[in-house]
């Protein structure tokens, strides 16, 4: 497991941070702003408006036997 610094991540507040895997990019990480200026922020709007209808749909969320633990971090 590799552990960073709240200070390496907010690298991305002044640009964006390529996360290589084998030294090729894999991911980027970017503030949400920049995010919201590269896709355009009424998508961004429209992926979290909820579509008409759903408040009928019946979902029942499945109960883990699994207890919950802390997080470690060694």
């Amino acid at each position: 497991m590799r552990q960073i610094t709240s200070r390496e991540f907010k690298a991305a507040e002044k640009g964006p941070v390529y996360i290589t895997d084998r030294g090729r990019p894999a991911h980027v990480l970017l503030t949400f702003d920049a995010y919201e200026r590269l896709i355009g922020r009424h998508q961004v709007l429209d992926l979290l408006a909820e579509p008409a209808g759903v408040e009928d749909i019946e979902f029942e969320v499945p109960r883990s036997p699994d207890r919950a633990e802390p997080a470690r971090f060694d």
